[in-house]
Parts: structure tokens; sequence; C-alpha cells
């Protein structure tokens, strides 16, 4: 009996732990994870990776010394006993990638539109899922460098325009320009640390060096992750849209913006905006996009038009709204569109480079034989 209890323990121990871990972790992120810009988020952030860092090095310093116990050891690796912590290392690793995967999964889905940047999203996600059973794989060079070259990019793409205020391409190739300098650095040290106190080894072409060999996955990470954001599949971060909608009327009292729509049935109660616009217009597209403190950049309305019957969406404005950062619910502004013909109609909240925080789709229909009975709201 107590063979099989032990043998039940060890079948759901294996499938079950993991996937308890992945909630858990994502649920502490939730809870504990606030704002994009915090500084107390971000600095948590940024020890994870210190760690994660240092934990790599460890990892390959442990190997070096299990391998060859007979090689020059450094004082470094006598300080820490790198050969009695090396069984919990890739834990401690696998721990670290988890709260980082985790973290980016809550802050990019902020700002993801579940079209394009969606993708990017879905790519992180994949990563933290596949992260909680990777942990046998954790010893291999070349992958935890491309994995942490992942993270620190991530980590990047959102901080610099945090840190500068700004958010265009330039900012975000010096974070790639500076995720290669820290993933070269990490081989680097690994690569001595490995090989010190150990004979000079016959001089190679360069290609075949290890460095390159470690470090070549990094550098394929940040060229795919510059295609992504050429593709427009990464999400704007760190903007984020908080609410959005198209509306009769839109005007700014002392309370915040007055927004006014057409009352749906009763049942729809979650009705918060005109997703059927009766008439032809005016029609007010209201949103609010979050922007960290001391960001300003613009963004834009791009209404679509799609013509009863027709295939395709035919672009017939693009408006700019300046916006500035700091405030919970999101900066708040509207464009309006004068004249609106009957069909299908979609409004993207985008940044200057073409990047879709969020998508609000409504439909033109002609007036109703009665008016309909207007309700207002104040966001």
């Amino acid at each position: 009996m107590e063979a099989f209890v032990q043998q039940l323990r060890r079948a759901l121990t294996k499938p079950v732990m993991p996937l308890l871990c992945f909630f858990a972790g994502v649920t502490w992120d939730s809870l504990t994870l606030t704002r994009i810009d915090r500084l107390s988020d971000n600095l948590i952030i940024l020890a994870y990776l210190l760690l994660l860092g240092g934990g790599i090095i460890l990892s390959r310093r442990s190997a070096q010394t299990l391998d060859d116990p007979a090689a020059g050891v450094p004082a470094v690796s006598r300080l820490f006993h790198v050969g009695r912590v090396q069984p919990y290392l890739p834990w401690g690793i696998q721990f670290l990638f988890g709260s980082l995967f985790s973290a980016y999964a809550i802050f990019y889905s902020q700002s993801a539109s579940w079209s394009g940047t969606g993708l990017f999203f879905g790519f992180l996600v994949a990563l933290l899922i596949a992260n909680e059973f990777l942990r046998d794989r954790l010893s291999n060079g070349p992958l935890l460098i491309g994995l942490y070259t992942v993270v620190v990019f991530s980590f990047l793409t959102f901080a610099l325009p945090v840190v500068t205020g700004l958010m265009n391409v330039w900012i975000f190739l010096l974070g790639a320009a500076l995720t290669l300098l820290i993933a070269m650095s990490v081989v680097r040290v690994m690569l001595r640390s490995s090989s010190s106190g150990s004979e000079p080894t016959t001089a190679q072409p360069w290609w075949r060096s290890d460095e390159v060999r470690m470090g070549l996955p990094g550098v394929l990470a940040v060229v795919t992750l510059i295609g992504f954001y050429l593709l427009n599949w990464i999400p704007p971060v760190p903007l984020s849209m908080k609410f959005g909608g198209v509306y009769h009327a839109a005007t700014r009292g002392a309370e915040g913006f007055q927004l006014s729509f057409e009352r749906g049935p009763w049942y729809h109660f979650w009705k918060q905006g005109d997703d059927r616009f009766h008439g032809d217009g005016p029609a007010f597209c209201f949103t609010a996009v979050f922007a960290p403190v001391d960001l300003k950049t613009t963004i834009y309305h791009r209404w679509y038009h799609q013509a009863s019957g027709g295939a395709r969406l035919t672009t017939t404005d693009r408006i700019g709204l300046t916006i500035t950062g700091g405030r919970d619910g999101g900066y708040r502004g509207y464009s309006v569109k004068s004249r609106l013909v009957p069909g299908n109609w979609r409004v993207d909240v985008e940044t200057e480079d073409g990047r879709v925080l969020g998508h609000i789709r409504f439909s033109v229909e002609p007036p109703p034989s009665s008016p309909p009975v207007i309700e207002t709201i104040t966001y």
C-alpha cells in the first residue's frame, strides 16, 4: 500500500507541480505588480535580471568544476562552493525566468491589441509555460543566453521609454544595442570563469570560437525581436488603452468627460457606448490611454469604413492626439467624424509608428422612426 501511495504521489507531482507553480507565480505577479512605470516594480525586475545573470554564470562555473575537479577554480567559485549549489541552480534559474516572463506577460497584455501585437504576447506566454518544463535543460549555455537575451530586451523595451520620456525607433534600437552588450558580457564572464586555470587552447577561426557559439542564440534573438518590431508585432509598451468607445457627444466637465450614447435593451446592462450608431453623425471616438509619467507622445485614431456587403475596410481619416502620461485611468481625448455613411466602422488607436493599442468597432444605421433614449456616463 505504501509503495502504491508513493507511486501515485510521484505520478501527480510531475505534471501537477509545474502547473501549480505556474498559476501561483502568475497570481502573485498579478497582485504585486501595479504600474509599468512604478520604480519599485522596475527595481524588482532589474534585481531578477541581475540574479539571473549571476545564476547563469554560476551554472557554467559549477559545470566546469564538476567536469574537471582538478582544474584551477577561481576564488569566487570557492567562496560560493559552486559544486554544492549546482543541483539547486536550475531551480533558481527556472524561478527567475518564470517570474520575469510572468511579469512581462502581465505588462505586455495591457498593450496588446490581440491582432498583430497579440502574437508577441502569445510568444511570451508560450515561453512562460515552456519554462515550467525546462528545468532539465537549463544547464545548456546557448539556450540560457538566448532566453536571457529575450528577458533583457523585453525589459529595456518598456524601461527606456519610462526613463527617457521618449518612445521611437531609436530608443528601441538603443535597447537592442544594450541587450547585446549585456548578453555578450555575460558570455565573456562565463567563458573566462570556465577556462580559468586551464591550459591555452589552439587558435581557431573566430566563427568557431566558444564565444560565438555561446552568443549566437542571443544575437538571433535580438535580430528576431527587431523583425517583430518592424512588422509591428511588439505591443507599444509602456502605452496601454484603458477605455474606448464611440458616442453621440463628448464634453468635458468638472468631474470628467460626459459621454452620451443610445440606451440599449435592458438586458444589455454592460453597454457603455454606441456599438450601433443611428444617424449620420457627428460621432465622437473617445479613448483613455495610459502613458508613464513624463512621457509625451502622439497617438492616432485611424477611422476605417466598410460599406454594406463590402469585403474591405478603407481608411477615411487619421487624426492625431498628443498625450501626456501620469494619470492612472489614462490620458483622455477624442476625435470627431462629422459625416458617417451606413456600414461597418472601426477605429484603430495606434502609435506614430503604426503599432495598434486597441480597436473600437461599431456599425452605422439610418435614424430610427422614434428618437432614441440617450444615456450619459462620466469618465
